[in-house]
C-alpha cells in the first residue's frame, strides 16, 4: 500500500515538474520577444499545415514593420474594436468578460424560447420542427489574451488551455511593454487566408503601406479582425462600412500605449 502511495506521489511530482518546465520554456520565449521579433505563431503554422493538407495554393503574405511604421489610426481602430481598455488592464478585462457572459446568457435564453415556439404543434397538425441555430456568442478576450492564444497555443477550447492562456497573458504583460504587445499583435494577426500583419493587409486591401492608412480604411481593417476569412470576401460590404463608421467615431477617445 505504501509503495502504491509513493508511486502516485512520484507521478504527481513528475507531472508538476513537467508543467513547471513547460511554463519556464514559455516564459523564456516571451522574454526573448522583448528584443527579438517572433518569426511565426502557432496559429500561423497550423494554418500553413491546413493549406498544405488540403492541397490548396500556399499564398502567404506577411511583412514585419515596427510600431512607428503602423498608422496611429490603425492602432486606435484596433484598440477601439478589440480591446477599449487595453492601456488600463493587466491582460484580462474582467468587466468585459462579465458583460460578455451576460450577453451570452441572454442569447442562450432567446434561442431556447425561439426553439420552444418552433416546436409547438399547430392546430390540427404537428408542425415540422425546424433546425435550431445556435446563438452567436461573444467573447471578452483582450488583445493580450488573443496574442497569447495565437502566439503559443493551439486552437482547442478546454479548461486547461484557458488556464494556460491566462498564465501566458500575465507573463506577456509582466515581461513586455504595452507598445511591444501591440506591435507583435499587429504584425501577426490574421486579416485573411494566408494574410497576416498590418503591412500585408494594407497592401492587399488598399494598395498602400500600413504607415499611410487613413482613419476610414483603418477602421474597415479593424472590423475584419473577428472573422477575417469571411470579411475578406466582401471587405467593402454595407456591414463593414457601417461598422467601420462606428469604430471611427470611437477612435478619437482611444489612448495609445506609451
Amino acid at each position: 500500500m505504501k509503495n502504491s502511495w509513493r508511486q502516485a506521489l512520484r507521478l504527481v511530482a513528475l507531472l508538476a515538474l513537467t508543467l513547471l518546465a513547460l511554463q519556464l520554456v514559455f516564459v523564456a520565449r516571451i522574454a526573448l520577444m522583448a528584443v527579438l521579433d517572433p518569426q511565426s505563431t502557432t496559429f500561423q503554422r497550423s494554418e500553413m499545415r491546413r493549406l498544405v493538407v488540403q492541397g490548396r495554393p500556399l499564398a502567404w503574405a506577411q511583412q514585419w514593420v515596427a510600431l512607428p511604421q503602423i498608422s496611429p489610426h490603425l492602432q486606435r481602430a484596433v484598440i477601439a474594436s478589440e480591446d477599449a481598455a487595453f492601456v488600463e488592464h493587466v491582460g484580462v478585462d474582467w468587466d468585459a468578460i462579465e458583460r460578455a457572459w451576460d450577453r451570452n446568457q441572454r442569447a442562450e435564453a432567446r434561442a431556447e424560447r425561439a426553439a420552444r415556439v418552433q416546436q409547438r404543434p399547430t392546430r390540427g397538425a404537428a408542425a415540422p420542427a425546424r433546425p435550431r441555430h445556435p446563438p452567436k456568442l461573444v467573447g471578452g478576450s483582450t488583445i493580450t489574451q488573443q496574442l497569447a492564444k495565437n502566439l503559443l497555443l493551439h486552437g482547442e477550447r478546454t479548461v486547461l488551455r484557458k488556464g494556460q492562456e491566462l498564465v501566458l497573458t500575465l507573463a506577456l504583460e509582466a515581461l513586455l511593454s504595452k507598445q511591444r504587445i501591440l506591435e507583435i499583435y499587429l504584425n501577426n494577426v490574421e486579416w485573411g487566408e494566408g494574410l497576416f500583419g498590418a503591412q500585408a493587409a494594407a497592401r492587399y486591401y488598399f494598395r498602400t503601406d500600413a504607415a499611410r492608412l487613413a482613419p476610414e480604411p483603418a477602421a474597415r481593417l479593424a472590423v475584419m479582425l473577428p472573422a477575417p476569412k469571411r470579411f475578406e470576401k466582401a471587405p467593402a460590404s454595407p456591414y463593414v462600412v457601417e461598422r467601420a463608421a462606428v469604430i471611427a467615431a470611437r477612435m478619437g477617445a482611444v489612448e495609445l500605449p506609451r
